[in-house]
């Protein structure tokens, strides 16, 4: 059994680019759009949920509120398609992530503060611990529906892993 305390770090594109993707208008050249009335910001995320005849649907997951320290005691994954999170309101909350692979590499897991306004999109395969929200709160989700076993779960709970924030 591994003893691991891992601390999120500020989340930007470059850090997090290899689970996938930040969300934020942040350097992005926005379009006018309805005579002016609006922007357009494209291209800020990629969807893959086309695997295995799969279709991209939107849903609210209603999060509750973590406690600090917490024990990371499985993570999954979803390898037929990405996942994106958006909050519904200004709010903080935290990404724990590890590369895509047969089962998460606790050695090269990662912990992210996502800031107010910024959502995440993870790639298809990256092992994840479900939302870890610091408030009570609604999150727009963007992932795939369709046929196949787009769930793997790891069960961790053997292990001491320790997100400290």
């Amino acid at each position: 059994m591994r003893s691991l305390v891992i601390k999120p770090k500020a989340i930007n594109k470059e850090n997090f680019k290899k689970f996938g993707d930040m969300i934020t208008t942040d350097n992005v050249k926005p379009l006018e759009i309805n005579d002016g009335y609006a922007k357009r910001y494209d291209g800020i995320a990629y969807l893959d949920t086309k695997k295995d005849n799969g279709e991209s649907i939107i849903s609210i997951f209603s999060a509750l509120k973590r406690s600090f320290p917490m024990k990371i005691d499985m993570m999954e994954k979803h390898p037929l398609g990405s996942q994106a999170f958006i909050p519904m309101k200004e709010t903080t909350f935290l990404a724990f992530v590890a590369p895509e692979g047969t089962k998460p590499d606790l050695n090269k897991a990662e912990a992210f503060i996502i800031p107010k306004g910024v959502g995440v999109n993870y790639n298809a395969g990256i092992w994840h611990f479900p939302l870890i929200a610091t408030e009570d709160m609604n999150f727009l989700v963007v992932d795939r529906k369709g046929s196949g076993d787009n769930l793997v779960i790891e069960n961790l709970d053997k292990e001491e892993i320790t997100l400290k924030y």
